[in-house]
């Protein structure tokens, strides 16, 4: 099953937590967590009274950290003294208990936040982390929070406590007390100015002014589509003028295959499917050009096509063969961007009891966490549609359009020269090409031929890294990141390297649930000759100024990486990307 768009293998966990001294049998389900929020895992063990060893969260916990990436560890734990069974004498998964407050919450020297903002912080925290109840003086990185999660409590506290939180201060003050001490800080700051401004303008600033001056910045919000074009967003643009020069390349389809087990009710499947391209309009967007630009035109909520191939007939080599033709059909055929649709999909029969559902769409419209989204609420919608019970899904704030008139209204004016001032002084004279030492001279023009290769760090390796970057202060792929400088920096031979990097770009939570391109590329600056030594910064060192670089590129990553380019304006060549060519 896939959690936050990781492919999760219940079984693995379930064997490595039996492993574990003291416990007899263990199960491991996903649960479903807030509303709007991925299922989490949740661990049922039951003792092994022969066996010795003193069972605590923590201790299982720390044995599976040592054995599996992070996404694979549950977040809660609940001890069971029998298992409930079904009249067959099967487990009964389904009665398995709820789990209790204390059961994900219950550490060591936990400490009750203190007053309102606390309370209000550390609930937003246990809803993002996927825990019962967090401390005052719980590390937000410690329970698991990285960059990405730290974006989207920024967000929530913008809009649940109407609270304006700096990525930076997340990272200086990475506990809920010291967080509130911050806030409360900038608040009177804050009031410092505001002060300031009512006078100079001789009047009372009014509590909207106040409340605008702390988010400095206006809401999405829905706008007529009959009043005006409606223009591709930036990154849109950028797509659609690169399937110009190319329109049969496949290198931005986003495709995914789902196998799905047991009795198939086809016609819930496909009103799921409806439902999705009526509830999110960017699945039933296409695009015209104006002039050379491209405009986006949403059509109106029409059945999806579903196309139904059976091969039950066929036996399993042959039955093998025809489904990797068809998912290699189904991921490489073109697109028509004015015409659409964007999102297609096959439903592949392999028996009465199995199936293939394969989803394409193209990345104008979709991104990594938009299947994330899709996933989840095609889920939501089948489940509800097999039950008799009616559409679960809550209404959407905004769509994909409203987001794009935000996006061009925003970055404009003083706001765009800041964004732009910012990455022309960061890239100011770096290298146009990372000179790495291939095996055979670059081609004139790059393509998109090339071969994977998996690299795998040892559990204990893992487990040193992620200390290392606690005690740092920053996350663990600050601490990749600046390894990964260093190994490219030996490379090549250049002591200045830029890395690209993604980043959902989804900083307000009007858009967190919404199926749309989002996604924009961060160029990360790195000096490894910055420092006292004549070899170059320490390791500690390194992994600060990468954090401090990170933590800067991300407070800027609402400026395109498409405008950053025409910013920096680097040297051109078809046989390289510019300002980096590593991710």
């Amino acid at each position: 099953m896939k959690i936050r768009g990781y492919r999760i293998e219940l079984g693995e966990i379930e064997s490595r937590l039996a492993a574990c001294e003291g416990v007899r049998e263990a199960v491991v389900l996903a649960r479903d967590a807030a509303a709007g929020q991925p299922s989490r895992l949740v661990a049922y063990y039951e003792r092994d009274g022969e066996r010795e060893g003193v069972v605590t969260m923590e201790g299982l916990r720390a044995h599976l950290q040592a054995s599996l990436p992070e996404y694979m560890v549950p977040t809660a734990y609940v001890e069971v003294t029998a298992w409930p069974l079904t009249s067959n004498g099967k487990l009964d998964r389904r009665a398995l208990p709820i789990p209790e407050q204390q059961a994900a919450g219950e550490r060591s020297g936990y400490t009750a936040p203190e007053g309102e903002l606390e309370a209000g912080l550390a609930h937003l925290w246990a809803q993002l982390l996927g825990v019962d109840r967090v401390g005052r003086h719980d590390n937000f990185f410690a329970l698991g929070g990285h960059s990405l999660l730290a974006v989207r409590l920024i967000s929530a506290a913008r809009k649940v406590l109407d609270i304006e939180l700096a990525l930076t201060s997340l990272f200086l003050s990475p506990t809920i007390a010291e967080l509130a001490i911050s806030v409360q800080a900038s608040e009177m700051v804050l009031k410092a100015t505001a002060s300031t401004v009512s006078t100079e303008a001789s009047g009372q600033m009014t509590s909207a002014e106040l409340r605008a001056l702390r988010l400095q910045s206006s809401p999405i919000q829905s706008v007529s589509r009959d009043s005006r074009d409606i223009p591709a967003s930036f990154a849109q643009q950028r797509l659609w003028f690169l399937s110009q020069m190319s329109a049969s390349s496949d290198a931005y389809h986003i495709a995914q295959g789902v196998e799905l087990t047991g009795a198939l009710d086809h016609a819930a499947l496909q009103w799921s499917l409806d439902r999705l391209v009526e509830r999110h309009e960017s699945l039933r967007t296409t695009f015209e050009a104006v002039d050379g630009v491209p405009y986006q035109r949403i059509g109106e909520p029409a059945a999806f096509a579903l196309s139904i191939h059976d091969l039950s007939g066929l036996d399993d080599v042959q039955s093998q063969s025809q489904l990797s033709a068809l998912q290699e059909q189904e991921t490489r055929a073109a697109f028509d961007l004015e015409h659409g649709p964007l999102l297609r999909g096959r439903l592949i029969v392999l028996a009465a009891d199995r199936h293939v559902l394969l989803l394409t769409m193209h990345h104008i419209v979709s991104d990594g966490w938009s299947m994330g989204v899709l996933s989840r609420e095609l889920e939501a919608l089948y489940s509800a549609r097999v039950r008799g019970e009616a559409d679960p899904l809550p209404a959407l704030p905004v769509q994909y359009a409203d987001y794009a008139m935000w996006q061009r209204e925003r970055l404009s004016g003083d706001r765009l020269a800041r964004e732009s001032d910012y990455w022309r002084q960061t890239l100011q004279g770096a290298p146009a090409l990372l000179a790495l030492p291939t095996d055979r001279p670059r081609p004139a023009e790059q393509d998109y031929r090339g071969a994977l290769l998996d690299v795998q760090l040892d559990a204990g390796l893992t487990q040193a890294l992620k200390a290392l970057s606690l005690k740092q202060g920053g996350t663990l792929y600050m601490t990749l990141l600046a390894a990964w400088a260093v190994v490219l920096s030996r490379l090549s031979g250049q002591t200045d390297v830029v890395v690209g990097t993604p980043v959902a770009n989804r900083g307000r939570s009007e858009v967190e649930g919404l199926i749309g391109f989002f996604v924009n590329t961060l160029s990360v600056r790195v000096d490894l000759e910055e420092g006292d030594l004549e070899d170059g910064p320490t390791a500690s060192a390194l992994i600060d100024q990468v954090k401090q670089r990170v933590l800067l590129a991300q407070e800027h990553q609402e400026l395109p990486f498409e405008q950053v380019v025409e910013v920096v304006n680097p040297a051109r060549s078809l046989s390289y990307a510019p300002i980096f060519q590593t991710m």
